[in-house]
């Protein structure tokens, strides 16, 4: 004989309820019977809320790996906010990717203005606009970018 969840003493197989203090007990499936759908796992992280997560989707160079958990997410689906700075932050990667692969080979021997390596001076600024962007994400500023804010309004809006 099974025992009840909740004070241990003795149930019957079939009983749905405690007869000693009246806990629902759990229910043996029946033979044949199909068992209930798992949720899908999700990807959330106890304890980081939707400020910490928007923070780390600006975190140089490893900023991508916060955007695609804020966007992997089920907790930040619906949040707007957090949802915007992850696709602002996976597009100054993108920004950064393009630097490095595209135009660093082709910039390592081009100096346009006197010993100033254009490359080099893009990536700084890039540098420079993350490390800004993480300021005003923690302190809960909304500070849309001129051509990549556009983009991540747009990307947010189309997940609605």
């Amino acid at each position: 004989m099974p025992y009840c969840v909740n004070c241990g003493n003795q149930v019957l197989a079939d009983a749905r309820f405690c007869a000693a203090c009246g806990s629902p007990q759990a229910v043996p499936a029946s033979p044949g019977a199909v068992p209930p759908p798992q949720p899908p796992p999700s990807f959330d992280v106890p304890g980081i809320d939707a400020r910490t997560a928007a923070t780390l989707c600006y975190v140089p160079i490893f900023g991508w790996l916060g955007s695609l958990f804020v966007l992997a997410s089920d907790r930040f689906r619906r949040d707007t906010v957090s949802r915007f700075h992850a696709f602002q932050g996976l597009y100054l990667f993108v920004a950064w990717m393009v630097i490095q692969w595209v135009f660093a080979p082709i910039g390592r021997h081009t100096y346009w203005v006197v010993g100033i390596n254009p490359v080099k001076l893009a990536q700084v600024g890039l540098y420079g606009v993350w490390i800004f962007m993480l300021v005003k994400t923690w302190n809960r500023e909304m500070f849309k970018l001129p051509l990549i804010g556009e983009w991540a309004d747009r990307s947010v809006s189309e997940q609605r």
